[in-house]
């Protein structure tokens, strides 16, 4: 029997460090293969072994959350989850990083981020309607950041832009943190029939292997590698590790796939994203149970003399692979070179359960299947629980409420994000009916229906630092809000869960607390998890970023006109959900004002998020509410000014507190516009939600406390306007 050209044993072995793999792992790939690997199979092992693909140090602690739902249509294991919304209709939607390329080349690693789950969603059958992205960079005055949001940014408005689908919301960050490892989280969700969903997993022997998109360069390769270690002094050195995007061609993928969808020709199809074509032949014969026969020199190359491992390893961006119906070949490559992209035959299906990778001839790799999945290393690595942060005691206000929301509301964290949105295309398509800045998630309708979905990403990381546990169920919470706040109906969500090097006990530790605390929200507010992503190694010479297990949520509203946003209207009555004891710790006054980062973070009652959520939904599609917004950074007096900002007018407040009142941030909590506050809060009385009036909303351009003390909302809306271009003066 033939075998590959095989690496001397020594440069095997140095090579299988180089490539990432522990000396254990390496001594595995042996026992598999019964034999030093080739160049092709060191490169394969490496890329499917590495933590970016299999998951080996989070995959016992993500089993454990809730998936399924009888909404749920296809849970975590597919390139995303899908989830049935009615009218015969399905939504498939994942959030996936590009945290490590984001930091080397930021706008190619942020545009390359958004094509890959682009991908994802498309390859499901599914037609992108709507982008977001959860970012978050170092400090605002870290020499640094301006570069890196500046290319992130372009990066993402350049490639979602041109493709042709809208950016409708995100939310950004900023934090000493992640001064040398930024984090570029990119969601996309999309529609297809509910009976037309594509699956990954290879059937029918014989059956051929088809490339189709892009051709195939050097660029990329090792990507997945590079983004399951460390960075460190070299990192200028992984330049070539980032992939480049073309989203022209990514938008005639859409189209070409779309085309080829509406036919019966397609057995299976899979995107190339992390390990390229390495990742997709394999992922697709494995979850077919059948084997594949590559022949590399059918694969479209851009580049001279690629070789079998340069091949197999690249990450070349708009490229899919396809198994197709007997007989259907000349139907596909018909579409695809109509929409001006490469089609070839590269492959066929096997009954040998072996991946075989030929090139000039020659058999370059020959790999059994089942133990790259079945003995891929599996870590119950050791865990540190964080240690409870001591009781937050008495602070003093150090500058009064109004001078703290003055500065609190232009502070990096909450200023306005405008400069931001304005580089995206949020209406493109026609569709979105309430765009960043205008609600507390997305309002996307589905064409040809009245129905639209609410979307949204949260995670307050400064929560999850100080307990893991409260943290991730405060960022499944939050999520589960902002689309309450709408009026829709929270269904599932897709998480990244970015966290620093798991071999280090307090980072497992983090890790474990955060799927925990994730797990027992989603089961309170019947909220499955069915898609998601692992970033680890998120650390810069040491150092790690916040714990930060970023949701994506969605939800389905019957009727998009019913959606409300947050803008105060000039005239109504002001009601707060919720109770409302002063938490301070962890809060943004306290770290903003008070000049610490101290204390547990608020505590998460699941049992009141879900009783005052439902109270604020069942208020909002009877008619009763004119605006919403929910309670989360900076508290209540916050809220109130995002409100009077967004509306253009004034309130004035009975209520009367100190400045744990004002800026506390207490969970489960809403702030209602309504007519007549009176039938509200008898409802909400004879419920046992916690509810009280607090003011009333007017068209005078002011803030008014109960004492007399008051801003106008004009030089609110100026300083919130002002952080970001100050801070990007010269960029954008």
């Amino acid at each position: 029997m033939a075998i590959p050209v095989l690496l001397p044993p020594d440069r095997a072995q140095q090579m299988s460090a180089e490539f990432g793999l522990k000396a254990d792992e390496y001594a595995r790939v042996l026992g598999i293969l019964g034999r030093t690997p080739s160049l092709a199979e060191l490169g394969i092992f490496s890329v499917m072994w590495s933590e970016h693909c299999s998951y080996k140090s989070s995959r016992v602690w993500l089993k454990t959350l809730p998936t399924k739902a009888p909404w749920v249509i296809c849970g975590p294991g597919e390139n995303a989850g899908v989830i049935d919304i009615g009218d015969g209709l399905a939504a498939v939607f994942k959030m996936e990083s590009h945290n490590h390329p984001s930091f080397i080349e930021p706008y190619q690693g942020a545009a390359t981020g958004v094509g890959g789950i682009l991908r994802d969603v498309f390859t499901m059958g599914a037609r992108p309607i709507a982008n977001l992205n959860a970012l978050r960079f170092g400090a605002a005055d870290h020499p640094g950041t301006k570069r890196i949001v500046d290319g992130v940014v372009r990066g993402i408005g350049g490639y979602g832009n041109c493709v042709g689908v809208p950016t409708v919301g995100g939310e950004v960050n900023f934090h000493p943190a992640y001064n040398g490892n930024p984090l570029v989280n990119a969601m996309t969700v999309g529609i297809a029939p509910a009976d037309r969903i594509f699956y990954a997993a290879a059937a029918g022997i014989g059956n051929s292997v088809v490339y189709v998109g892009s051709k195939t360069g050097r660029d990329g390769i090792h990507g997945a590698t590079m983004a399951s270690t460390e960075f460190s002094a070299d990192t200028e050195d992984k330049r070539p590790t980032v992939q480049i995007g073309d989203p022209y061609a990514e938008k005639l993928l859409i189209e070409a796939c779309m085309e080829l969808m509406a036919t019966e020709a397609i057995v299976a199809i899979q995107d190339m994203g992390a390990a390229g074509l390495t990742s997709s032949a394999v992922e697709m014969a494995g979850k077919g149970g059948v084997g594949i026969r590559l022949d590399l020199n059918a694969v479209p190359q851009r580049e001279a003399g690629m070789t079998a491992y340069e091949m197999m390893l690249s990450e070349s961006q708009e490229r899919m692979l396809m198994i197709l119906q007997p007989g259907q070949e000349h139907v596909a490559e018909a579409i695809f070179h109509k929409w001006d992209l490469d089609f070839a035959v590269i492959g066929v299906l096997t009954d040998t359960g072996r991946i075989e990778i030929f090139h000039n001839g020659a058999l370059e790799a020959d790999i059994p299947l089942a133990p790259l999945e079945s003995e891929a290393p599996l870590y119950r690595r050791p865990t540190a629980e964080t240690p409870k942060q001591p009781a937050l005691g008495p602070v003093a206000d150090p500058v009064g409420v109004i001078p703290a929301l003055l500065q609190l509301i232009a502070c990096p964290d909450l200023c306005s994000r405008r400069w931001i949105w304005d580089q995206y295309d949020s209406t493109v398509g026609g569709l979105t009916s309430k765009r960043p800045g205008q609600a507390d998630a997305a309002i996307v309708g589905i064409d040809g229906t009245p129905r639209a979905l609410a979307l949204t990403t949260d995670c307050t990381p400064r929560y999850c630092l100080a307990d893991p546990e409260a943290g991730g169920a405060q960022a499944v919470a939050e999520a589960w809000r902002n689309i309450t706040a709408t009026g829709a109906t929270p269904l599932a969500i897709t998480d990244n869960m970015n966290f620093g090097n798991p071999e280090k006990p307090e980072i497992m530790g983090q890790f474990a607390a955060a799927v925990r605390g994730m797990g027992a929200a989603c089961i309170a507010l019947d909220f499955p998890v069915v898609s998601g992503n692992v970033s680890l190694y998120n650390e810069t010479n040491g150092t790690a970023i916040l714990p930060t297990p970023a949701i994506g949520g969605v939800g389905v509203i019957s009727d998009a006109r019913l959606a409300v946003g947050l803008a105060l209207p000039p005239a109504a009555d002001l009601i707060l959900i919720g109770a409302t004891a002063g938490w301070l710790g962890q809060s943004l006054w306290l770290r903003e004002i008070a000049g610490q980062e101290a204390g547990p973070p608020p505590p998460v009652d699941l049992v009141a998020e879900r009783a005052n959520g439902d109270f604020v939904r069942n208020n909002i599609m009877a008619g009763a509410v004119l605006a919403c917004h929910d309670l989360a950074d900076g508290g209540l007096l916050v809220a109130l000014a995002e409100m009077a900002m967004a509306g253009g007018t004034g309130a004035t407040l009975t209520a009367t507190g100190d400045h744990g009142f004002w800026f506390g941030e207490d969970q489960a909590r809403y702030i209602l516009a309504v007519t007549d506050a009176a039938p509200v809060l008898a409802a909400a009385r004879a419920a046992g939600i916690p509810a009280q009036l607090i003011g009333t909303a007017s068209a005078v351009g002011d803030l008014v406390l109960a004492d007399g003390a008051s801003i106008s909302v004009a030089t609110l809306t100026a300083a919130n306007e002002a952080t970001l271009p100050a801070l990007m003066k010269g960029f954008g």
